[in-house]
């Protein structure tokens, strides 16, 4: 079918621009197709339809007569990369400035600080009396950062006098690697203020305490020492040291290049927190009469160890405790290890007779026994496997209970244990505090050795009531006679008197929890059997201090020997335990000697001691004289017959 020809009076539309084209920018046009081909492959002829793709164009000419310009979307890169940066930059310093600035600016000032410890000194150490047993003083250590010496040689040569060094070693600590050396250990304030003085690079000072012990060797071992970093390392030295250090405070102040402060600088200082002052109970007079006597003990040729301490009746105070050998603190460094300790509380030996006071206190209490019952004792008896004797064999004796403490019969006492039985026994002794630590404040203290009464063995039943097969400290032992002279009442020993703070407030501790342990009729009971051991007939006549009435007890028990683990060769150790007065009691006194070489006892050796050290005490405490004459005991049923009738003859 034919189609018609197109109207050539009717005009074409013009074809909308091409979607995309503005502001002038060109768009590249659509590709042109070719015109399509008739029917027979021919061309269609006829002029090209309004709105028909226009033909190409030649080649080269799309730019002809036009501006070079970037697309849009490389100049959009191009400010993206330029603004970007600058934004960033820009942020950061108004980031700086405004809101991290006081950040910043503090860090800086820090940096221009320098911090220097400042040492707290440590507390005192002081009698009842206020003596100083042991005081800080200030003193300074010279250090120098080697880095910021600018002139070795002139540095050393400006401090050789002042620190009392070769300038040649002084030279060599200012050249060495590193940036801390110290020139010069606890130089008074004088030197120190010498020294500060000279402004030298590099040059500055630390506080560095110097601790003093005016009294040496007295009472050395109860207050123990300190180490080169000023901690407590024995004694109430250790056991108190956060009351005794303080808190160490800081100087923070500004320095110059050179590393000195500048004086006008910041100054961010926290000042220290001085230590405690610790007020101890023992009298500085009587530890050293003490000391003194234990020394004399010492010096016998037969005597290794000597120990003693003093106690007040009433309230457990430790008034004087010292062993032979002892030590000097300020010489501690120097001194052997095994004299750094107190023998008083850590030692423990095998008290022998001493105990014995406990085996009739527990008789006595269980009313298996009164001061005049008459038992028949023989010089020796049977335990299991073995036989005990007296000090020397005898026959049977009609000896009073009063009697076998003042002769200190093992046998009779063996005879009053079984009496009382193991199981109760164990208890008392527990009771005086045998077989546990008394709480003393000080390191290291031992509880002895107390087996339970259930393992004891026929010997071992045999042998604890005269204290053999149980271990004490001198201390323990003074504590058991503490109770007897105070009514029964035992108080646990003690050493602080109080404590006072830096800002002068004074606090003392709470009294230790009193115990009684026998009624105080038992207790009397036992102070005047004690009391015929010192008199005529008893073991211990040497214990006697004029014008007082004095009660006691020796001791004399075998001491182990190390080499064979058995007791041949070992020697003894000898002890004396009393109170005085006797009729009204205020001080106890425990003596013990270890003698490895020697058989002598009790009442020959350490009953001296003791009379000299309880001597010592009442006369320092003023303690009136006895008032009253020391009665008569009778040791035997013929002693007791002779009383009766003297009595019924008034």
């Amino acid at each position: 079918m034919a189609v018609p020809p197109r109207d050539p009076g009717r005009r074409t539309a013009p074809r909308p621009a091409v979607r995309g084209a503005r502001s002038g920018v060109p768009v590249r046009p659509r590709a042109t197709l070719p015109p399509a081909a008739g029917r027979g492959g021919a061309p269609r002829g006829g002029a090209p339809r309004a709105g028909a793709f226009a033909p190409r164009r030649p080649p080269g000419s799309r730019h002809a007569g036009r501006p070079l310009t970037a697309g849009p979307r490389r100049l959009w890169w191009g400010l993206v990369l330029v603004v970007v940066p600058l934004l960033v930059v820009t942020g950061k310093l108004v980031f700086l400035q405004g809101v991290d600035g006081a950040d910043y600016a503090y860090a800086a000032e820090q940096d221009r600080l320098a911090t220097y410890p400042i040492a707290a000194l440590r507390g005192a150490v002081v009698d009842r009396d206020g003596n100083p047993l042991a005081y800080t003083v200030e003193a300074s250590r010279v250090v120098a950062d080697p880095t910021v010496v600018d002139d070795p040689e002139r540095t050393a040569l400006a401090l050789s006098a002042l620190l009392e060094a070769p300038v040649d070693v002084l030279t060599g600590q200012l050249t060495e690697e590193g940036r801390y050396v110290v020139l010069a250990r606890q130089v008074p304030p004088q030197t120190s203020d010498a020294v500060e003085e000279l402004g030298l690079a590099g040059v500055s000072l630390e506080d560095d305490p110097v601790r003093l012990y005016p009294a040496g060797s007295v009472g050395g071992q109860i207050v123990g020492w300190v180490g080169r970093d000023g901690a407590g390392l024995g004694g109430v030295e250790l056991r108190f040291e956060d009351l005794l250090a303080g808190a160490d405070g800081q100087r923070r102040v500004e320095v110059g290049s050179g590393g000195n402060p500048i004086p006008s600088g910041i100054d961010e200082s926290t000042p220290a927190t001085d230590g405690s002052t610790l007020e101890l109970t023992v009298d500085q007079d009587v530890q050293f009469r003490t000391e003194q006597r234990l020394a004399e003990a010492c010096a016998d040729g037969a005597t290794t160890r000597a120990s003693a301490v003093v106690l007040d009746v009433h309230t457990g105070e430790v008034v004087a405790m010292g062993s032979c050998p002892g030590y000097d603190p300020s010489q501690a460094g120097s001194t052997d290890p095994e004299l750094l300790g107190n023998p008083v509380v850590s030692d423990v030996f095998e008290p022998g007779s001493v105990m014995k006071a406990v085996t009739l206190a527990a008789a006595v209490e269980e009313g298996k026994a009164t001061p005049d019952t008459v038992l028949s004792v023989n010089g020796h008896i049977e335990a299991g496997d073995v036989v005990v004797t007296d000090a020397h064999d005898h026959p049977p004796v009609d000896w009073t209970v009063t009697g076998i403490l003042a002769k200190s019969s093992n046998v009779g006492t063996i005879m009053l244990g079984r009496a009382v039985g193991d199981e109760t026994l164990e208890r008392y002794l527990r009771a005086f505090g045998v077989g546990g630590k008394t709480g003393i404040e000080l390191p290291g203290e031992s509880g002895g050795l107390l087996q339970s009464s259930a393992d004891w063995t026929e010997s071992r039943a045999a042998n604890v009531p005269i204290g053999q097969g149980v271990s004490v400290t001198t201390l323990q032992m003074a504590s058991v006679y503490q109770a007897i002279a105070n009514g029964g009442v035992r108080v646990p020993p003690r050493l602080v008197g109080s404590v006072t703070a830096p800002d002068g407030t004074t606090t003392r501790p709470e009294a230790p929890e009193a115990t009684r342990v026998v009624s105080e009729e038992t207790a009397d009971a036992l102070a005047y059997m004690l009391e015929a051991v010192v008199g005529p007939g008893g073991t211990a006549p040497l214990a006697q201090v004029e014008g007082y009435r004095v009660a006691g007890k020796t001791g004399t028990a075998q001491r182990p020997n190390p080499e064979c683990n058995c007791y041949a060769g070992g020697g003894y150790v000898t002890t004396f335990v009393g109170f005085a007065p006797a009729d009204d009691p205020q001080y106890v006194v425990a003596v013990d000697l270890e003698r490895p070489s020697s058989d002598a006892e009790g009442g020959q050796v350490a009953a001296p001691v003791f009379a000299d050290v309880m001597r010592a005490v009442l006369t320092n405490g003023d303690v009136v004289p006895s008032g009253t004459e020391r009665p008569d005991f009778p040791l035997t049923a013929a002693d007791l017959a002779a009383r009766d009738r003297a009595a019924a003859g008034d």
